[in-house]
């Protein structure tokens, strides 16, 4: 499966097209790691405060029946890749941790049966350094949570919002973690019970900024502020955001996804855009692969009335469709069903629609993205 992405990792290629995702607001966007850059002022600022219409988390992939298209099924059939994985009794659910490159990457774990915000809880107590769940992490990747860190409480309210207590160690992090730190817990909770928003509080008294770094806090944070920023955002007085989905491996060789948001001049179409991102590529140095070729092109992206995106792609390499790598085809899935309402894609491949994957998944019928998202062995 990884050989022909190889052959083509580190080439690069420059795009950067719009996306009409609307931004408004004021405020400050926050401090940047060590090694991510914030983004421009005024870019900072809107992301923080926009309302966008972003999705859950998405993983392993299934053909859905036409049929069932409008109902936007998910289907948590394994992959190849997957099925090395021993089960574990408890709830499953997707985690943000940091990987060896210093990314975001989101995680599915199994973690104990738990009742009412239990589960919650328990995702959120996944991202604390070296806490009670440091074992049960894939090789490679770490909780960006300062240990000793403890979730007092977490309710949800009517308008899908999570309300999220920590201990007072929770203050105890590096400053050059705080964007980070406050993506991880965003992303995590936003994945999981329709969650719209997250409101932190510190033994007993709501957080109005970040204590080292002053990152606002006033509003709740969702996730249009976005993932894993570029080290070099653009100088752009009218910009938009866009994530989508590279691949890499982990230490032991498994391919995993990681989510990447990009600034981009405003204006054009959403999807074509995101695509495009794609096809560009990840930034050089960030341990992030490419998943397209150099010859990669595309030609359409159609949002049906049925439900189903269609993306049509040129690339001379695989013009038989078959064995096109996974990485390729299931990127594109998972970032078209990030910046939609859970899509389910078709794609057209040298204006072919027979096209199946190293993982001999057949594309031939739309795909949906499942709720479960790098499932790793341990």
């Amino acid at each position: 499966m990884m050989k022909t992405m190889q052959q083509i990792r580190g080439i690069s290629a420059v795009c950067l097209l719009a996306v009409p995702l609307a931004l408004s607001g004021c405020g400050l966007f926050g401090s940047e790691s060590a090694s991510i850059d914030a983004p421009p002022p005024e870019v900072e600022a809107q992301m923080l405060q926009t309302e966008g219409n972003n999705t859950l988390d998405s993983g392993v992939f299934g053909p859905v029946a036409q049929d069932d298209a409008q109902a936007v099924v998910k289907d948590s059939t394994k992959t190849a890749k997957a099925t090395d994985k021993a089960t574990v009794s408890g709830d499953r659910t997707t985690v943000y941790l940091e990987d060896g490159n210093g990314l975001l990457a989101p995680v599915s774990l199994n973690l104990p049966k738990s009742k009412d915000s239990g589960t919650l809880k328990n995702s959120l107590m996944a991202l604390v350094n070296k806490g009670e769940y440091a074992s049960s992490l894939p090789e490679g990747f770490q909780g960006i949570l300062p240990a000793g860190t403890e979730v007092q409480s977490i309710t949800v309210d009517k308008s899908n919002l999570a309300v999220v207590e920590f201990n007072s160690e929770f203050n105890n992090y590096d400053a050059a973690d705080e964007r980070k730190i406050l993506e991880a817990i965003t992303w995590t909770l936003t994945g999981q019970d329709d969650i719209k928003g997250v409101q932190f509080w510190v033994d007993g008294k709501k957080l109005t900024e970040m204590p080292l770094q002053g990152t606002p806090l006033d509003r709740p944070l969702s996730r249009t502020m976005g993932i894993n920023l570029p080290k070099q955002g653009p100088s752009l007085m009218n910009s938009s955001a866009v994530t989508v989905y590279f691949s890499t491996t982990s230490p032991e060789g498994i391919q995993y996804y990681v989510p990447v948001t990009r600034f981009v001049p405003a204006g054009q179409e959403q999807l074509t855009a995101a695509i495009n991102e794609l096809i560009a590529g990840p930034e050089s140095g960030d341990g992030l692969e490419m998943v397209m070729t150099q010859g990669t092109s595309l030609d359409s992206v159609e949002a049906g009335q049925n439900g189903v995106v269609t993306v049509s792609l040129t690339d001379d390499m695989f013009a038989d469709g078959k064995e096109v790598p996974a990485e390729l085809l299931e990127s594109v899935v998972l970032t078209v069903a990030q910046n939609t309402e859970d899509a389910l894609v078709q794609i057209r491949l040298n204006g072919k629609q027979s096209i199946t994957d190293t993982d001999n998944v057949d594309y031939s019928k739309p795909v949906s993205a499942p709720e479960f998202l790098n499932e790793l062995p341990l």
